[in-house]
Formats: structure tokens, sequence, C-alpha cells
């Protein structure tokens, strides 16, 4: 995605894999691809078997949205992000909470890895969708505050958009302009569970507040009929 980019409803949606077994993974991505083509691919599942994961997305014909928020010292961001590239992520994320270098560096990396200005499409990571308040990491800025601060360093460092959740949303675009991407993740369709994540909304919600893709993991690879949840789903993002 670009600015002016115009996303079919199927395209917005990112289907979280869950688990920690390959076969589990490829099952789901076989199951969904003829609807979707973007899996994201966390820490669980990716600590379990490595890059194998990213290559059988890959091999399905589907996107890869790599979600370990890399958060470390900017060469070694740096140097994850050169390797992730060139395994084949078509998006991938980093704490903007890392700094100005740690983001620079990561940009260089990915481009450098891809020979491509424009792919692939990184993301900063705000504040985590599970947190209310962030006094308790003594951080006396608001949540939203400091969701647009992260998220308006992520910019100036070249990054495409942000990870935020559906109620920073219409803030970080006021401050960053329409065309910087969000990525909401903390998506509970109705009559689902929040889970551990706070800072929620349903699909409708986070699409009327400006997000441009959603992630949505659990209501789909828990549900009983994970194929008709996504089809539902996808005609609620085409219904906003």
């Amino acid at each position: 995605m670009s600015a002016g980019t115009i996303l079919k409803p199927n395209e917005r949606l990112i289907v979280a894999t869950s688990g920690t077994n390959l076969d589990e993974a490829r099952a789901l991505v076989n199951l969904l691809k003829e609807e979707v083509m973007l899996f994201q691919v966390g820490l669980p599942l990716y600590t379990a078997v490595g890059p194998d994961v990213i290559r059988m997305i890959k091999d399905e014909g589907c996107k890869v949205f790599l979600d370990l928020k890399y958060h470390d010292i900017p060469s070694t961001v740096a140097k994850s992000v050169y390797i992730a590239t060139k395994l084949g992520a078509d998006m991938i994320n980093v704490h903007a909470a890392g700094g100005h270098k740690m983001l620079g560096e990561a940009i260089s990396a990915a481009h450098d890895a891809s020979g491509s200005p424009t792919y692939p499409l990184m993301f900063a990571v705000t504040v985590l969708t599970s947190m209310e308040s962030l006094a308790d990491i003594g951080i006396q800025y608001e949540v939203r505050e400091q969701a647009v601060r992260l998220a308006m360093m992520a910019k100036q460092e070249g990054f495409n958009g942000a990870l935020s959740s559906p109620l920073e949303i219409k803030a970080i675009k006021k401050a960053c302009g329409k065309s910087f991407i969000i990525v909401t993740p903390g998506i509970r369709p109705a009559g689902t569970t929040g889970y551990d994540q706070k800072r929620i909304a349903n699909p409708t919600q986070a699409i009327q507040a400006g997000a441009d893709y959603i992630i949505i993991g659990r209501p789909i690879t828990e549900s009983k009929d994970p194929l008709a949840t996504v089809k539902a789903i996808i005609r609620e993002i085409g219904s906003v």
C-alpha cells in the first residue's frame, strides 16, 4: 500500500496465525487464502518454528506481516530487519520507543536488503493495546499523547505507518497525515471476548476511525468455522 492506494475489503484484513505448530499454520493459510492474502506471524509461532513459517506463507502465494516488534540497540534491530526482509517479510514492525537512531537504521536496513525504497512496509509500534496507563513504566504522558508522539517520530524517520489501538487512530492521522498507514490490533467482532486486549473496538469502529489494516487472530482461529468468520468480517469491512 502507498499513498492513494485503495484497498479492497479483503486486503484490509490481516489474519493473525496462532499456536506453535507449522502444520496448523499451513492448514489455516490454506483454508483462508482464497479470501485473505495477509497473515501475521507473531512471537509464539516464530519462536517455535522460525523462518520456515515465512517461507511457507510465501510459498502459498500470500503475504507476511512479521509482527516481532523489534526493540534493541540500533545495530541489532538493523541486522534483524535486514534478515527479515531477505526472508520475504512484506510488512515488519519495530517499537518506536527504541528512538530515532534505531528507527532510522531499521529503515535503511530494510531498503538495503530489498533494493527498493518502498519495500517492505515498515511500521512502528506505539503503545501496546494491553495497556490502559503508562504510569507503571514511568511515562507521565496520557496514552493517546504518547502514541501520537511516537508515531510522529516514526514518520520523521521514514516509516510507512504505525500500529495503534482503535482509540488513537484519529489523533495519529491528524498529526501524521492521511497517507500515514495505520495497522490496528485489538479488533474484536461483536460477541467475542477481549482476552488481554484493553483498548479495543469492532471492525466497523476501527475502519470508521481511519484504520487502513485491522489484525484479527483468536476470534478467527478459535471460532468453530474460521472461514465463515473471515467472510463475515470482510462483509462488515465492505459495508463501512
